[in-house]
This record gives structure tokens, sequence and C-alpha cells, in this order.
């Protein structure tokens, strides 16, 4: 069985998100995905719209998604690695090369991002629309 693992925040949860996790899934037989916590977004600097507890729910609910596990540090990656048996580290290619260390522990592919969407670009809609909180149904899926 191949295991493949990514990780990610999954803020206002977009078409985006759903093909890498999707094309992340064809590469092997399980899916482990880590949900980035809002404690550990906070340490990033990082702002969501959408607390944790929500966001995991929603990749928990992917039917071709098989575990999701909270990310709390940047250090948890080689022990889920290994913790898993994971073959393959997936992140989208904005990363490239940051994750390169982890190819002693297994494979790592950087997948191509969707053009168009991510979660800066919503956030960025969110705040330029006069309607605030009724753009997001828009975008989400």
């Amino acid at each position: 069985m191949i295991t493949v693992v990514t990780y990610g925040t999954f803020d206002l949860f977009h078409i985006g998100h759903y093909r890498l996790l999707r094309r992340a899934k064809s590469l092997g037989d399980r899916l482990i995905v880590g949900v980035s916590t809002d404690e550990f977004n906070n340490k990033k600097g990082k702002e969501t719209y959408q607390p944790f507890e929500e966001r995991f729910r929603i990749v928990k609910s992917l039917p071709f998604v098989d575990i999701v596990i909270p990310e709390v540090s940047w250090e948890q990656k080689i022990n889920d690695i290994k913790e898993y048996s994971v073959d393959i580290f997936v992140i989208g290619d904005d990363w490239r090369g940051k994750f390169d260390y982890l190819s002693i522990y297994c494979k790592v592919i950087y997948l191509p991002r969707t053009k168009g969407i991510s979660s800066t670009i919503l956030r960025e809609k969110i705040r330029n629309s006069n309607k605030g909180s009724n753009i997001i149904g828009s975008f989400c899926i």
C-alpha cells in the first residue's frame, strides 16, 4: 500500500484545494491530510476565516481523504512520515524546494496549483467586497 501525506490550512476551501487533494490521492492508496491548527497558524502569522474544527471537518468529508490529523508544528512532518509509513509527501508547487529535506524519508512531489484561485485571492476579494461574508458562498464548494 502506498501512503501519501500532505498538509495545509485549507481556509476558505476552494476548487484548488479539492483538486490538489484529489491528485495527491491518485498517487497512492491512502491519503493522510494534516490540517493546520489555529494555534499553529497564529505562530506562522497566518489569519484564517474558518476555525480549525470547520476546516478539519470539510477535509475529512472528502471521499478520497482517508485520515485527517491536526498539524501543530513544522517539525511534526518527519514524525508523521515515520509513524504512518509514508511513501510520498505532496505539497503545492508554491512551496517548491522548501521540503526537499524530507526526501531522505520519502519521495517529495510538488504539484502545480490551480491557476486563478487561492485562499489569498479569496481573502482579497472578501476585503474588497461590500457584501462581506456573502462572497464566500460563491467561491467555496
